[in-house]
């Protein structure tokens, strides 16, 4: 018990660590690999838990993802070892109150919007104060549904434009 405890601090230490660095760097593959090591973080989370196929999923896919972001790191960049300038951006303050206004209106949704209905559960925050009544099975349902506060559509609709931002790359890396 207190090694897991351990090692979530452990992890989360790293994962906050490499995710500032990936941010902070100018090169973008080494902003790539600090990526990988924060979702492998994150599937370490998730073997914690117990959730060992989400831990795999987590690892084959995103470790693949990673892979492909190499990929493209190395076509669309001339010379990816070169020192490059940081950028200058006098609008970084903006920028800063954007992401801190769209992270607490994401806080904000995750934990007020309904995520079950039926069974008392109306939100996260419910579901947190009434225990362990939200099982795989029901998150994988309010995914994969198509009901209200069922998410198919949007997964879809990320994964099309997912696809087109692939298919702009290559277009992009062919034309240089």
């Amino acid at each position: 018990m207190v090694g897991n405890i351990i090692l979530y601090f452990v992890v989360a230490l790293v994962m906050v660590i490499f995710s500032f660095m990936a941010v902070k760097t100018t090169k973008i593959l080494r902003a790539a690999t600090y990526l990988l090591f924060v979702l492998l973080g994150s599937a370490v989370f998730y073997f914690q838990l117990g959730y060992q196929f989400l831990g795999a999923v987590q690892v084959a896919v995103y470790a693949g993802g990673i892979m492909v972001l190499f990929v493209f790191a190395i076509l669309l960049t001339n010379r990816p070892n070169d020192d490059e300038h940081p950028l200058r951006s006098h609008r970084r303050v903006l920028g800063m109150l954007a992401s801190v206004a769209g992270a607490v209106l994401l806080l904000w949704s995750l934990f007020t919007m309904p995520m079950v209905e039926g069974e008392g559960v109306r939100s996260l925050s419910d579901a947190l104060a009434a225990g362990p009544d939200i099982t795989m099975k029901m998150i994988g349902q309010a995914f994969t549904g198509t009901e209200k506060y069922q998410y198919l559509l949007p997964f879809e609709a990320v994964s099309v434009l997912l696809l087109a931002c692939i298919i702009g790359g290559v277009t992009v890396a062919r034309k240089r």
